[in-house]
């Protein structure tokens, strides 16, 4: 089946030159030329990722993609975010509301088109059938249905936050390092910056509540999932 990439630009001519090289290149693109269209065609069309504008007029990309994330019918969407500023904060911030990945403009029309592909091996729905549900008392990861149950309660998750959570409490009690979870939970194909794997793990205490407590931070190494 044809994976269809929702493209949401404000600015015409690369709004074209994008959903032209995505034609050509086997997929069927989706345009929206603002926030509002975008979040009725997420929702209507449901499509397998989301290539988001940081900065548009009206609802910007943060806005969109909080909308998304919050929506139960969109929450699951890989989300790479394209974006003219190049400062690690607004990266930070595009992690940090539910962003999967982050490009900055001016970019390759190849480059786009490869990141693309590697964000949906890594959250599409045959990424890896061999994972199967992890339950550690009262908190469930499902990865084939791409759901985070706690206390029977339904927590929305990105992708990446999924994967990320899966991976950890599947190896719970084991110590991995940054470096390492950006490899087996994210992709090493990732805008790598330095706060990536930090801002991941911040958003789901969050989300875990209580949970949240049981990602312990392993100063100088990295992050583990307690047994207790």
């Amino acid at each position: 089946m044809t994976q269809k990439i929702l493209v949401v630009e404000d600015e015409a001519d690369l709004l074209d030159l994008v959903v032209y090289n995505l034609r050509k290149e086997g997929f069927k693109p989706l345009r929206a030329e603002s926030g509002e269209k975008a979040l009725e065609i997420a929702r209507d069309e449901h499509p397998d990722l989301i290539l988001l504008d940081l900065m548009m007029p009206g609802l910007d990309g943060l806005e969109v993609c909080r909308r998304l994330r919050a929506n139960e019918a969109t929450a699951d969407i890989p989300i790479v975010m394209v974006t003219a500023r190049a400062e690690e904060s607004d990266a930070v911030v595009g992690l940090a509301v539910g962003a999967d990945d982050y490009v900055k403009k001016p970019f390759g029309v190849k480059e786009l088109v490869a990141r693309v592909r590697a964000v949906l091996r890594r959250t599409g729905a045959g990424a890896d059938p061999s994972r199967k549900t992890v339950r550690v008392d009262e908190l469930e990861v499902d990865p084939a249905k791409h759901e985070v149950r706690l206390r029977g309660v339904d927590l929305v998750c990105t992708p990446t936050e999924l994967r990320l959570l899966h991976h950890l409490v599947r190896n719970r009690g084991r110590v991995f390092t940054r470096a390492q979870l950006l490899d087996k939970a994210v992709g090493t194909d990732v805008v790598v910056i330095d706060r990536n794997i930090d801002v991941h793990v911040a958003t789901l205490r969050k989300k875990l509540a209580d949970y949240g407590s049981r990602i312990v931070t392993i100063r100088g190494v990295g992050y583990k999932f307690s047994e207790r």
